[in-house]
């Protein structure tokens, strides 16, 4: 329903009974998901093209978004995937020379649910004490209670395979600008561009493959390494991937990013679990435990790897300074290499930049 200046109002519930109410800054509709909260104060355009957020209603934390517009140029993927986006200010009229449109303009043509005027400090605060919380986002003109029932019918996205769902069925290959130092593949479980573009920063040829490709194809194709790549949901569900991956450990180097660091550490017989309520966001410290240096790292994950449940052999690289979670492995002899956070950034800080260059380094028969 619309009010008198003609802002159709919007409402979210969360399944422990928050109700609030703000402005539809996108299209009318209800969608369905997890919240969490997100603490980049940039960087929105990567955030609502990443496929890492499917199934997820992502609270902005910075004040206001929508500022500097749309530009496409720095899209993460070819659509939005989060399943809707909540801001304290939403911003029509961009402010921005690169702009080709204004954000609530591409929530309308990309179809998002989108929720203005919300106080997001409240419920950021409210995900921190109660961790992820499954909700709606809806304009229907619906009583609180009935809402809040509908929030806690969502299904838990521990119940469902998004990778399947925003990952590409089809191959492509990819030649960096200058020579051709070596080749990889790069399983797509959600991938982001930003991860194509470093690796063809350091002069490797890649081959995007779909998430069901078989262990035994990648190894006909006689790549230097394989990289697993980002990606949404729980890792727990991926059992057929994670068998495809365990014929890979030990046959050639294999480098995990985010999802991809999880799918290897349970291939080598590792556990995962869900955090609270998340890594999102860019201003995330990270302690490499092999130098004493501390990385501020992009991440965007809801689940980690066990420390504690992995095999003999593994070096724990690097580890969160928020609440040490594992952050990143390396298995010398299996040459296995993964980091829990996002080295493309995109958007982010480029502090961990140089993890790429380890796997460069491990395709040319060094140590990371």
């Amino acid at each position: 329903m619309a009010d008198r200046d003609g802002f159709r109002k919007i409402t979210l519930a969360m399944e422990d009974g928050t109700v609030l109410s703000g402005r539809s800054a996108g299209v009318s509709g209800t969608v369905s998901g997890e919240f969490v909260f997100n603490t980049a104060m940039c960087g929105y355009e990567e955030v609502l093209t990443d496929p890492s957020y499917a199934g997820q209603i992502v609270v902005m934390t910075a004040p206001m978004i929508g500022n500097t517009g749309i530009t496409r140029e720095d899209a993460e993927s070819r659509k939005v995937h989060l399943a809707g986006i909540v801001a304290r200010e939403i911003k029509s009229f961009p402010s921005n020379h690169r702009a080709k449109l204004s954000l609530t303009d591409y929530f309308r043509e990309e179809g998002v649910v989108a929720a203005s005027g919300i106080d997001t400090r409240l419920l950021t605060l409210r995900i921190r004490e109660r961790g992820s919380l499954r909700g709606i986002l809806t304009t229907d003109d619906r009583s609180p209670d009935e809402l809040v029932n509908a929030a806690r019918t969502v299904p838990s996205i521990s119940e469902i395979d998004y990778v399947r769902r925003v990952s590409s069925s089809l191959s492509r290959t990819l030649q960096p600008s200058g020579p051709t130092l070596f080749r990889a593949i790069l399983v797509d479980y959600g991938a982001k561009e930003a991860i194509v573009r470093n690796l063809l920063d350091q002069g490797v040829e890649v081959t995007v493959v779909p998430p069901d490709t078989k262990a035994r194809q990648i190894l006909e194709d006689r790549p230097d390494g394989v990289v697993l790549s980002n990606g949404p949901g729980d890792p727990a569900v991926l059992d057929d991937i994670v068998a495809e991956i365990r014929g890979l450990v030990g046959r050639l180097p294999l480098f995990g990013i985010c999802l991809g660091h999880q799918l290897l550490a349970r291939a080598v017989g590792g556990k995962t679990y869900k955090l609270p309520f998340g890594h999102h966001g860019v201003n995330h410290p990270v302690l490499d435990r092999l130098t004493g240096k501390v990385l501020i790292t992009s991440q965007n994950h809801n689940y980690a790897v066990d420390s504690e449940s992995l095999p003999s052999g593994a070096t724990k690289t690097f580890e969160s300074l928020y609440d040490r979670s594992l952050e990143g492995l390396w298995f010398r002899e299996s040459r296995i290499y993964s980091v829990q956070f996002h080295p493309e950034a995109a958007p982010g800080p480029h502090d961990a930049r140089n993890v790429f260059g380890s796997f460069v380094s491990m395709m040319g028969g060094k140590n990371p």
